[in-house]
Formats: structure tokens, sequence, C-alpha cells
């Protein structure tokens, strides 16, 4: 299948676990999962997983198996795992614009941006207004620059930068441009902000969270993220690892 094919073309390709059983030629040939990634989970964990449960189901020695864009382990939500001929699309899925929700908390940050750290600082927030929030928010929207967090899995001089972060060694990171098209305040509960955002590839929520919290003229940190959509796909029909191995063909 050419990589200029439609996403909207690819969708009958999708795998509908409850109505269908597959073979293990199925998989071969190429097939499309949607996976509900589990807290704590990393998105190789779960192909790992994936893969080996279809090669066991089918006695198959070799299968291709990939993702279409990493979840970090403290987000959850919707996982494109590509199996066989399917993973030559991994390009164009990963290409797709995103859908997140979850929770920004003010007056605080970490090194990480999340909660995958101790918070290192707090901030006064008596001075934010609902008002400001929504203004904050709505001024995200279209192009920015955006500065990866120091703990991700980028690269620089073949090193991940999280590497260089838990040496405790400081590298020149370079913005990104990135788009974000809908930003959207869902709830306010005092620091805790409830958000859903559609961006482009390559941003990070994370550091959105950051960029909220300083525009606030105090610090917030991302406290729950879930990946709701990738292009045409929605995180609604997607299972989670443990219902697709249930799924699953018996050996024959």
């Amino acid at each position: 299948m050419p990589s200029t094919v439609p996403l909207s073309e690819l969708l009958p390709s999708v795998l509908h676990f409850t109505i269908v059983k597959m073979t293990g030629e199925d998989f071969k040939n190429g097939q499309v999962l949607l996976i509900d990634k589990p807290l704590t989970w990393t998105s190789f964990q779960a192909v790992n997983k994936l893969r080996w449960e279809i090669r066991q189901a089918f006695n198959i020695k070799k299968i291709k198996v990939g993702h279409a864009g990493t979840l970090d382990p403290l987000a959850t939500g919707l996982l494109i795992i590509c199996t066989g001929k399917m993973t030559k699309q991994i390009d164009t899925f990963q290409g797709q614009d995103k859908e997140y929700t979850g929770t920004f908390v003010l007056g605080s940050t970490t090194p990480s941006y999340d909660l995958e750290t101790e918070i290192d600082q707090t901030f006064p927030t008596d001075h934010i207004t609902d008002d400001n929030i929504h203004k904050v928010a709505n001024s995200f929207i279209g192009d920015t620059e955006q500065f990866p967090p120091i703990f991700s899995a980028l690269k620089k001089d073949g090193k991940r930068l999280y590497d260089y972060a838990r040496e405790g060694k400081t590298v020149e990171i370079k913005p990104r441009t990135i788009r974000i098209s809908e930003f959207e305040i869902t709830n306010i509960d005092r620091t805790k902000i409830q958000f859903r955002v559609v961006c482009s590839k390559g941003t990070y929520i994370r550091s959105l969270a950051h960029d909220f919290g300083k525009a606030l003229n105090s610090g917030a940190h991302l406290s729950v993220l879930r990946r709701t959509k990738i292009g045409d796909f929605d995180v609604k029909n997607a299972v989670t690892p443990l219902d697709f191995i249930d799924a699953l063909s018996p050996k024959p």
C-alpha cells in the first residue's frame, strides 16, 4: 500500500476485536491496532507485549510490529500499533494531528514538567483569574516555538536527553515549531486546570504545561494526560492490551 494513501482509506484495516477473529497471515499482511495504553506502561512495552502474544498465538517466528507515536509512561490513551506490511504506514499516522485531554496544576514546577520528578519550585497563584486562564489558552493557538523538555527521548549527539538530565548535565536544546489548532479549558478547580488540546506532530504537552504556567506569571506542571485522537482514529474504538490478548485466536 503506497505511503500516499489517504488516512480515511486505512480505516477499514483497523482490527475490530469483538467481531473479527484474525489469523497469523492477517497480522503478517498488516493490521492497524488501536490500543488504549495503560498508566505506567511504556509504548515500547506495549509493542513488545503484543508482538510476543501474536507470535505465541499463531506460532510465528518473526513479525514486524511498531507504534506510531510515543506516549510517556505517565500518560494513557490511544496508541496506534501496526503489524506486518502496515508498518510502512507508521510515518503517515505519526504526521496526523493529535488530541489530548488532561490536567495542569498551577503554582509549582518539576524538572520533567510532569509527575515523573518531584516538585522543585512553588509560585503564588492568588493573582490568577479564570479570565486570565482562558486568555492565556487562546494565546497559544497557532504556530509557536516550543522547547522540548529535557526529560524526553529526543536524541542529541546520539544520546537521549533524559540520560543527560538524569546525569545532571546541561545540554543546549533548540526550539521546534509546533501548531496548536484548538486549546479548550474544560474545567477550573482552584489550581487544577482541565483542558483539551488539538496539536501537530512533535508537540509536548508537558512543555505546554510549563509554558502555560510561565504565561500566567506563575508555574505549572502536567499531572494527568490522555491521548484521545490521532487523525481520524479515536480512543473510544481502542482496547487495552489485555483485551487484545483475550481476543486473539487460539493456537492451531
